[in-house]
């Protein structure tokens, strides 16, 4: 086994190990003595954290998330890996999240993890993506819809700014991973709210199913 196979094997066990990094299930073990799987939306991620456990620890899993992901691209980079390796490890680190090893192959749905990567690898995505969440945010009071949109700006900024129809591909693919984490929750909120615009319009920040 060449040395060349070893980086690769190394930085995709890396990536999944990352991923499989359960904050939002620590913090809320730790803070609340809760499991954030089994309470509000089951999500772990970083806005059902906030709701249940508070602003500042949800704020803390969303930037530990989001490291996760970039770090997954890091560690591939500096292992010296081809780019599509590279690219690899990052979809490891999201399905890490979704399915990670050190809680039974239970987690969340990967959405802070993508926004990690998409910042290592397309950093000029920042300011569109902050300007859409912010607007979308303004307009339905919804923050996890604010940033699924604010998501989509990726494949437009990989094609648009970086040219890249490998980067498009990546982000599109990313983005439906999400999106299949994401129906089954649509549904549940569908269900319980009894039309769309309850769903997608809310009276304020803390109006959640």
């Amino acid at each position: 086994m060449d040395g060349n196979t070893i980086s690769i094997i190394i930085a995709l066990i890396s990536a999944y190990l990352l991923g499989s990094l359960p904050f939002a299930y620590i913090i809320s073990r730790l803070v609340k003595r809760v499991d954030i799987r089994q309470v509000g939306t089951r999500n772990m991620g970083a806005m059902n954290t906030i709701y249940r456990v508070g602003l500042w620890w949800g704020i803390l899993v969303l930037f530990l998330d989001m490291a996760k992901g970039a770090l997954a691209i890091l560690v591939a980079r500096w292992l010296g890996v081809s780019e599509t390796v590279q690219l690899i490890a990052g979809g490891i680190a999201v399905i890490g999240h979704m399915f990670p090893v050190f809680l039974g192959f239970r987690g969340g749905k990967g959405g802070a993890t993508v926004v990690g990567i998409f910042i290592c690898l397309m950093p000029r995505a920042l300011p569109f993506g902050a300007a859409i969440f912010v607007i979308v945010l303004a307009a339905t009071r919804y923050p996890t819809l604010s940033y699924s949109l604010a998501l989509l700006c990726a494949p437009f900024v990989a094609w648009l700014v970086y040219h890249s129809g490998v980067l498009v591909l990546f982000s599109v693919a990313l983005l439906l991973m999400v999106l299949a984490r994401y129906i089954p929750r649509i549904i549940e909120m569908r269900t319980t709210s009894g039309n769309w615009n309850r769903v997608f319009i809310r009276k304020g920040l803390k109006d959640r199913f």
